[in-house]
């Protein structure tokens, strides 16, 4: 008997399985069984692997061959494992020493000619592998510099199954021609992306080039962009009313480029879950830019939240992580979807559950909503509007409210007026001048909180708020008054708590003061109050 074994992982959601792939060579008539819970892509690299072998110069053993994959119970899928799957036959046909390739993780698809394919979710593989304690991985070479984003980890990155075996067996490495490049899409990156899967989703047009959107683009709308930075500051959701053109989706584009930049921990989640989503960049194997999804309003509920056919995939609240969610049009989105959307807006995680599995999916996000007054968007305006009062409550009515007890800031964007859009002084902050106060803000913040789990506001229990950092005496007590008349919930009393802290952030004090917490109010139902807004607007 011939044995042999190496190792690759298994993607459970954007959370990598180790999986020992074990390769048994025994007399008997030639036959292929592969065992341990595999899916229909998988079962068919016994094809791939026989002519990839065989193509590469290499006899395929003539002997009863059994592939098992280990552990059996954890469902297998998708053709990465076809490189080890590869190794561990030839590992068993003694044409390489298996224990070149016991303590080695592979992962990559094999063409028939023997080529090495990259697949998806390379990053959370490797991150999973490198937690398991292997320092040495076999990766695709399209794919190796987004392997070598995991520190600690020896990469080998392979253009065809003969460079590999000839890397184990200590021999002269074959150059491999690269294919040429005559203008046409590169075959061999097809396995990395998904058609369609990016409409809306990714980073803002012209980030990348430093041609991002300028909040100083936006005229007027002082309130609102007020509730921009707070909503930056303290990782506050956002939601904004108003008719259509008073720039509503302007403001929403303009949120990533305040924000603070991505540290190397967020980019590499964000990173791992666009890797198995199919949605990185060409040529740029870490996300370090701040994620932008825009899902459209008829997206379905495994598109928002994830899920799919088989193993659940990341949706667009994962797709956002770390980044700005907009829901433009709000109350056209269907109603269980948008209700969808109270777990992870709590948790910063989504729990989706299929027959194939339970997945848990990161999705710390900061939500922005956005809706016009009425179906016809003209009832705030002078005139024009012929919905009625029933038509009207019936239009808001659609997002329900236990999702907006969850959406700290409420603000109504007003259209702009002439002397606004083209009047003198009409330019407003720039964008870099904001995102200097919010990161001031978040400094303030995380020093504060030094010795937490929590780095931002709207993270912090209003337990902990209440108890830990107290506010000058009567501070609250607008709130308290508003929750005695029943216009607050004790949810929506922490996050006003929430918000003051954050307006005091900005305003560098601190603890807030009494005009915080009324500013807070403003800003989350909605009704003046005669408060000073942050940064000494009014």
């Amino acid at each position: 008997m011939a044995f042999a074994r190496t190792c690759s992982v298994a993607l459970v959601g954007v959370e990598g399985v180790v999986v020992e792939v074990q390769a048994d060579l025994e007399p008997g008539v030639a036959a292929f069984a592969l065992v341990g819970l595999p899916d229909k892509s998988l079962v068919e690299s016994r094809d791939r692997v026989r002519a990839a072998v065989a193509n590469s110069g290499v006899g395929w053993p003539q002997k009863k061959l059994t592939v098992g994959l280990s552990p059996a119970s954890v469902p297998k899928g998708g053709s990465g494992f076809d490189l080890a799957v590869a190794c561990a036959v030839l590992g068993a046909a003694e044409r390489i020493d298996p224990r070149q390739i016991a303590d080695l993780m592979m992962i990559g698809e094999l063409g028939l000619d023997g080529r090495v394919r990259p697949v998806r979710g390379v990053l959370p593989a490797v991150l999973a592998a490198a937690e398991a304690g292997y320092r040495q991985v076999v990766v695709p070479e399209r794919t190796a510099a987004e392997a070598s984003l995991v520190p600690g980890v020896s990469v080998l990155g392979v253009r065809s199954l003969r460079q590999l075996i000839a890397v184990l067996s200590d021999e002269p490495v074959p150059d491999e021609a690269e294919d040429q490049d005559d203008g046409r899409p590169d075959p061999m990156l097809a396995g990395l992306t998904v058609p369609g899967a990016g409409m809306g989703i990714g980073t803002l047009p012209g980030l990348d080039a430093g041609h991002a959107p300028d909040l100083a683009d936006v005229a007027g709308q002082h309130t609102a962009r007020t509730a921009l930075e707070v909503a930056a500051a303290g990782g506050h959701h956002l939601f904004l009313k108003g008719p259509p053109g008073a720039g509503k989706t302007m403001l929403a584009e303009r949120l990533p480029g305040i924000l603070p930049p991505l540290t190397q921990e967020g980019a590499l989640e964000v990173t791992a879950v666009h890797s198995v989503a199919g949605l990185l960049p060409p040529g740029k194997p870490l996300v370090d830019s701040v994620p932008y999804c825009a899902p459209h309003h008829s997206a379905t509920m495994p598109s928002l939240v994830g899920g799919g056919n088989g193993i659940p995939r990341p949706g667009a609240v994962s797709l956002a992580h770390r980044g700005v969610l907009f829901l433009d049009e709000a109350p056209e989105f269907s109603g269980r979807v948008l209700d969808a959307l109270r777990q992870p807006l709590e948790s910063g995680h989504v729990v989706v559950a299929r027959s194939a599995g339970v997945v848990r999916l990161p999705a710390r996000f900061l939500l922005v909503l956005a809706a016009n007054p009425c179906p016809c968007g003209r009832h705030s305006l002078r005139g024009g509007c012929e919905c009625s009062p029933t038509a009207v409550r019936r239009y808001l009515a659609r997002l329900s409210g236990p999702l907006m007890d969850r959406v700290d800031l409420r603000v109504n964007v007003e259209a702009v007026s002439r002397s606004e859009l083209v009047g003198a002084g009409a330019v407003g902050e720039s964008t870099e001048v904001v995102a200097a106060r919010v990161r001031a803000a978040r400094d303030r913040a995380a020093t504060r909180l030094v010795g937490t789990p929590w780095r931002i506001n709207s993270e912090v229990p209003g337990h902990e708020l209440r108890t830990r950092w107290h506010l000058a005496p009567g501070a609250m007590r607008e709130a308290e008054l508003d929750m005695e008349r029943g216009l607050l919930t004790a949810r929506g009393l922490d996050r006003v708590l929430r918000v003051a802290w954050t307006l005091a952030d900005l305003a560098g004090r601190d603890s807030p003061a009494a005009e915080d917490v009324v500013c807070a109010l403003e800003l989350r139902t909605g009704v003046p109050r005669g408060a000073v807004m942050a940064g000494g607007r009014q």
